[in-house]
């Protein structure tokens, strides 16, 4: 295992003046002192005034709330990313819940539809087609040399938003960002990169403004050798980084994942961190509703890798609670775009082949056309206990749907978690008013409380981001040369184990995002532990993995500078 950086204590530097300044990981801005101004030739340079970094987050967040649109906060961050991210970060931790939707999620979906009208500055690398030559060069610059997490994505499928090619560049920039501000991974051990191998998006083909290569996506094997290329320069640059695959298409996601997970300490978080924030979720709902597990009926719109790591994960749980591989399948519902899975049917992936439902199952439904087998056609005849939705589909879950949902089952657990806000699949206060009131749900994207007969509902955000920064807190810490499946359901564990709805009943089903880093603290322990348990990193007491976790935790704050001559 490497050395844990040290994040406390002076920082030294020979950069000085204007240099100084450039620099977003070393500006202070007004926050300089005499004695620092004096040392780095800087007088001049900045305003007299010596500030401090409450009263630069005070100032910034004044500016921010000005602003019209949340387009608008969100390009003002990124400029501020760009420009100090000291300062950023502490805007971000102080205030997270208001930050959260405009750094990620739904901003963040506006965010790479525009990107290449804000871009500004580098940040993280864009990896061309053309350029596949040089990627080893690249990635050998010494000012990466600290790098521990890397997430990529080559911009085919942003959020529901579909292909944004260069664009989607901004998934990268904004996981990364929760990294930092929910587990509090340094901003310098963390890269951002986008697989730029073209786009099938005319839009942005034949935008002036665009900042990518305008070519036509690539395919086959050209696309498969560059990826190749890629994952084999990262893991000789960087034996030992974790690599978070985010936002590529379903006909590559699963494949990818398999090919290098063993390869390279890597995962995909539409496949894995969805499916272990969706079983924690729904293992959190389960204090509620008082069935466990096991006897659980659930039914998953969108088969595509996403709700197939969903009912994978949650497949896996049933078979440790018990419930044997053969029954825990009829459990398990998938509806894609040609219906229900069932035997027989052609054009599916291997994903989806353990869930398919045999045709006696179905044979006695009453169905609302014949041979065709909807999702209103499995609420009606299976009477599931769980709804998830990651279809992208905005407005699928009908009234007619969850009302008769909602009439064969008690407190019917209800998961829009297509993203960004404008793709979910219904909005709490449908759910609410069409189960009266007795839905747990559960929403990919921020919504506000829900009034119901004179409460006030708060709708939990199942977002991957009570996921993937403990994930990653917790490989770095432990020195974890792979992630198994078991971390992720450790993770999902212990998410569930600090829901509020242990002590408060009607609370959210999740902590509030005020207290993600917390989560990715629990988060961070017990994938760990889990990692040591499953053989994939070395094992040490716990005093000394507490230690290690502390050590890697990164706080937002200006550290005294000294010159080095």
């Amino acid at each position: 295992m490497s050395q844990l950086r040290d994040f406390n204590g002076p920082i030294e530097t020979g950069l000085t003046g204007i240099d100084l300044i450039n620099r977003p990981m070393l500006n202070k801005g007004t926050a300089f002192s005499d004695d620092e101004r004096d040392a780095f030739n800087l007088h001049g340079l900045l305003p007299p005034h010596v500030g401090t970094l409450d009263q630069q987050v005070a100032r910034r967040l004044k500016v921010l709330r000005a602003f019209a649109t949340d387009f608008e906060r969100y390009a003002f961050l990124r400029e501020l990313q760009d420009a100090n991210e000291t300062l950023f970060y502490a805007l971000i931790t102080r205030h997270l819940e208001e930050m959260l939707p405009l750094i990620y999620t739904p901003t963040v979906g506006e965010g790479c539809q525009r990107f290449s009208e804000i871009w500004r500055k580098p940040r993280g690398l864009f990896l061309s087609y053309p350029n596949r030559h040089r990627i080893r060069e690249i990635l050998a610059n010494p000012r990466l040399d600290d790098v521990r997490i890397i997430v990529v994505s080559d911009g085919e499928r942003i959020l529901g938003l579909g292909d944004q090619g260069a664009g989607g560049m901004g998934i990268p920039i904004g996981k990364l960002a929760l990294y930092t501000a929910c587990a509090g991974i340094h901003p310098d051990q963390t890269l951002p990169i986008l697989l730029d191998v073209g786009t099938g998006n005319e839009e942005r083909l034949h935008d002036p403004l665009y900042v990518g290569w305008r070519h036509e996506r690539m395919r086959g094997e050209d696309y498969d050798g560059f990826i190749e290329e890629f994952v084999t320069a990262v893991s000789e640059r960087w034996p030992n980084v974790l690599l978070q695959w985010e936002d590529f298409a379903g006909s590559n996601a699963g494949r990818l994942l398999a090919r290098y997970r063993d390869r390279l300490c890597s995962f995909n978080d539409d496949i894995q961190g969805t499916a272990a924030i969706a079983a924690g979720t729904l293992m959190a709902a389960i204090k509620v509703t008082g069935v466990p597990l096991g006897a659980q009926r659930i039914c998953v719109l969108g088969a595509g890798s996403a709700g197939c790591g969903i009912s994978s994960l949650l497949r896996q749980a049933m078979i440790e609670a018990g419930v044997s591989e053969a029954e825990a399948r009829k459990r398990f519902f998938l509806v894609d775009r040609q219906g229900l899975l069932r035997e027989g049917m052609t054009d599916l992936t291997p994903a989806q082949r353990p869930f398919l439902q045999k045709p006696e199952s179905v044979a006695g439904w009453q169905l609302q056309k014949d041979g065709e087998v909807g999702l209103a056609d499995v609420v009606n005849n299976a009477h599931p206990t769980v709804l998830i939705g990651v279809s992208g589909q905005a407005g699928a879950f009908t009234e007619p749907v969850i009302r008769a949902m909602a009439q064969k089952v008690d407190r019917p657990v209800i998961f829009p978690l297509s993203n960004p806000t404008s793709r979910s699949e219904a909005t709490p206060a449908q759910l609410v008013a069409w189960s009266d009131g007795r839905a747990l749900i559960g929403t990919g994207s921020p919504f506000p409380a829900v009034a119901w007969k004179g409460t006030s509902l708060r709708i939990t955000q199942t977002n991957n981001s009570y996921i993937f920064p403990g994930v990653g807190l917790g490989v770095i810490a432990a020195g974890a040369r792979r992630i198994t499946d078991a971390m992720f359901m450790a993770a999902g564990k212990a998410v569930a184990d600090i829901s509020p709805v242990r002590e408060e009943g009607r609370s959210g089903l999740l902590p509030p995002v005020t207290e993600l880093r917390a989560v990715a603290l629990a988060v961070a322990k017990a994938v760990a532990h889990q990692a040591q348990a499953d053989g994939v990193a070395d094992p040490c007491a716990e005093p000394e993995l507490d230690t290690r976790i502390a050590r890697s935790v990164w706080s937002p704050l200006y550290r005294p500078y000294r010159r080095r001559i």
